[in-house]
């Protein structure tokens, strides 16, 4: 590490401090973290199993779910390695381009999780006010195309963040980061030198994905509910509404999370730093959990399908 005036440095490395506050119980905290993202990577792995050999199952909507699959196993596992790496061996090291890789892959990927999300949301327009026009617009090269826009979408604008901070601001006037992953603020916090065009980058990219995302889904179910409220019978209504109950369902659990930590983060001045550190390592877990449960519980294929494969397991035993 070169020190500078003995205040700045550029720093060949970072140290992660887990859950500040609570070093104590680092090896108590491994077992519900490990759990869930052991939960995690089965039921993501399992999904994109199931939609690959069962045949029925190719169709956009699952297309989509295989690829927010691939993304909460990213997501997971860009971070829940070395927490558990520090919760069990007090790893905290990581080098700085490891450090600014980690945050990209973070950033990148959630990014592209409300892409995502968003696609899914006009598949459902169009199955439900459109569905004479359904197999002629969401073709697979449609759907590959949609995944790929979120994707190039999500490195186009999350790209210039670590790129910023190598070349922006070298000099760190500290390398302890009071985080269990290298989120960008906590990270721009310890720069020496003006960081208000990273923040203001931070916050528009923010305000893009989240706001302008969520205002799109937002007017996408508003058509879907005039069309539904169109339809002849309750059970109609109640059955057309059944499909879009698992897409629901993966709209609250990430952005309600994000939501949450983020008005905390910037309101909640008074909550303690192990809160704000155990909801942002929570809103990286939760979606790739609970995502594969809501979907295996609700659609029918992929629930007979586990069940005919634990049946089968069980013969055998």
């Amino acid at each position: 590490m070169i020190y500078f005036h003995n205040v700045c440095s550029v720093p060949s490395s970072f140290q992660l401090t887990g859950i500040p506050g609570l070093e104590s119980l680092h090896i108590w905290l491994s077992i519900p973290f490990g759990s869930m993202y052991l939960v995690a990577v089965v039921g993501n792995v399992t999904i994109l199993a199931v939609v690959r050999v069962e045949r029925s199952l190719h169709q956009p909507m699952y297309f989509f779910l295989c690829m927010l699959a691939a993304i909460d196993l990213v997501l997971s596992t860009s971070t829940m390695p070395k927490l558990l790496g520090i919760f069990w061996f007090g790893a905290g090291d990581i080098g700085l381009d490891a450090c600014l890789g980690q945050m990209f892959l973070i950033h990148c990927f959630a990014t592209v999780e409300s892409g995502i999300i968003l696609a899914m949301a006009f598949d459902r327009y169009m199955a439900i006010c459109n569905p004479l026009r359904y197999s002629m617009v969401l073709t697979h090269t449609v759907v590959g195309r949609l995944g790929l826009v979120s994707l190039l979408r999500g490195v186009l604008y999350i790209g210039p963040l670590p790129l910023m901070i190598r070349l922006r601001l070298p000099l760190y006037k500290g390398h302890v980061i009071s985080h269990s992953y290298c989120e960008h603020m906590a990270v721009v916090a310890l720069t020496c030198g003006d960081s208000r065009i990273n923040n203001i980058y931070g916050l528009s990219i923010g305000f893009l994905v989240l706001i302008l995302d969520s205002m799109a889904i937002a007017a996408s179910y508003v058509m879907i509910f005039r069309a539904v409220m169109g339809l002849a019978t309750p059970e109609a209504r109640l059955k057309t509404l059944g499909t879009c109950g698992s897409h629901i369902c993966a709209i609250l659990i990430f952005y309600v999370p994000i939501a949450v930590s983020s008005l905390i983060h910037r309101f909640g001045r008074s909550v303690p730093p192990p809160v704000h550190t155990l909801l942002a390592n929570f809103y990286l877990l939760v979606p790739p959990i609970l995502n594969p449960i809501v979907y295996a519980v609700r659609t029918k294929q992929i629930r007979e399908r586990l069940l005919q494969i634990l049946r089968i397991e069980k013969k055998i035993s």
